[in-house]
């Protein structure tokens, strides 16, 4: 990619996240962490008490973005062939036929993920891990880009079913969405900032930019000492006693890619200790389990945060 083409596309990534931070009240943080995600080519998992703005922040990804889109909301009688797509024999052609569900799309929103069973959250492991569905022996290829963008309710909420580990491993990052700031509030009430804005916001992107960019995410310069720095990170979350579980090397991966996907955002063709640190705990912390021996007065859910603000801050950063 030559130097001006670079510079164009790293503009259209910039007008993106100026347009979802007027949707967005407040939470420039959650914003670009969820645009890290989408052009490292993961997946997105959004969590937080209701009525935060979860959803609309999966709404206006998905608007932002000039490809198919799709919305369903998980309840706890859905199956998984709901989400993928069902076989249905058809008496004039003799035959089974396959029809398509909602996971064939750009971007899927899969609304209160943790509100449905585990056997049809499951149904979505295979799409988002090899971009494909198997039905009945069949493979089917899902248009490219393809993005994930789930919305949970914290875990201790009523009527949730956690998502396994093997699940949340498929999400290259895990974002919170907690109450807004006082200023932030005040403007959301008074001028109904999400709701107005959304209807607003016009696409700044196509699919082919975001494929574009995902390509250009790869080419950024990764320098040997900052691979040592993340594999320590992950070295001592397999170590540390208040783990029963570590990083995983697809986790570690994660990281990577993320990392590159910052310095991008930040129109740099090379990455810097600062965009890998502060992307440790939204990359990790859904990966690993706390045991019982870690005291804390923090909610389960943010245990795994702690941990890992600890460990962080003891690995040296390289110079």
């Amino acid at each position: 990619m030559s130097p001006e083409i670079a510079i164009a596309v790293s503009h259209k990534a910039a007008e993106l996240e100026k347009a979802l931070r007027r949707v967005i009240r407040g939470k420039d943080d959650v914003v670009r962490l969820a645009l890290v995600s989408i052009f490292a080519r993961g997946h997105l998992l959004i969590e937080g008490v209701p009525g935060v703005g979860k959803t609309t922040l999966g709404q206006a990804l998905a608007r932002a973005i000039d490809c198919t889109f799709q919305r369903v909301q998980f309840t706890s009688d859905m199956l998984p062939s709901d989400v993928l797509g069902i076989s249905v024999y058809s008496a004039m052609e003799q035959e089974f036929e396959f029809k398509r569900g909602p996971v064939f799309t750009n971007v899927l929103l899969a609304d209160e993920i943790n509100r449905t069973t585990p056997k049809t959250q499951s149904a979505l492991l295979e799409a988002m891990n090899e971009g494909q569905v198997t039905v009945d022996a069949h493979s089917y290829e899902l248009p490219q880009p393809f993005l994930v963008i789930a919305t949970q309710n914290p875990v201790e909420h009523h009527g949730t079913y956690p998502l396994p580990e093997s699940q949340l491993d498929r999400f290259l990052m895990r974002v919170r969405m907690g109450y807004p700031e006082a200023a932030a509030e005040r403007e959301i009430v008074r001028s109904e900032a999400g709701a107005a804005h959304l209807q607003d916001l016009r696409p700044v992107l196509s699919g082919a930019d975001v494929l574009e960019m995902q390509e250009a995410v790869k080419r950024i310069r990764v320098d040997e000492s900052l691979v040592s720095y993340a594999l320590e990170i992950v070295r001592r979350t397999r170590e540390s006693e208040y783990l029963s579980l570590g990083v995983s090397p697809r986790g570690a991966q994660a990281l990577y890619r993320a990392a590159q996907a910052m310095a991008f955002l930040d129109g740099r063709s090379f990455c810097t200790p600062e965009d890998f640190k502060p992307l440790a705990v939204p990359v990790f912390a859904h990966r690993v389990v706390v045991n019982g021996s870690y005291a804390s007065t923090l909610k389960k859910s943010e245990q795994a945060d702690q941990v890992l603000r600890e460990i962080v801050e003891n690995v040296a950063v390289p110079v």
